[in-house]
């Protein structure tokens, strides 16, 4: 199995934002396209989806801690 990483992507309105909800639980099996996180950047909600099927395995942001476009905020092991 392989370890994906689910990286903030560019969102249209700066570098920064907020991590906000986490949708999930560490261990819980996700499908691609699934809501994992709330963002929140320029007072925007946006859900950041998995980008894969398979099980999250790490979360590697707080809620409401600053991230940057690019950083990796969780990981997936993905079934394929």
């Amino acid at each position: 199995m392989a370890r994906c990483e689910v990286r903030l992507p560019e969102l249209g309105v700066g570098q920064a934002a907020v991590a906000g909800i986490w949708l999930v639980r560490r261990g819980e099996r996700v499908s691609e396209g699934q809501p994992l996180l709330e963002v929140t950047a320029a007072a925007a909600v946006v859900d950041l989806p998995a980008p894969v099927d398979g099980r999250l395995v790490a979360r590697l942001v707080e809620e409401d801690e600053a991230v940057e476009v690019g950083q990796v905020l969780a990981l997936i092991e993905s079934d394929e």
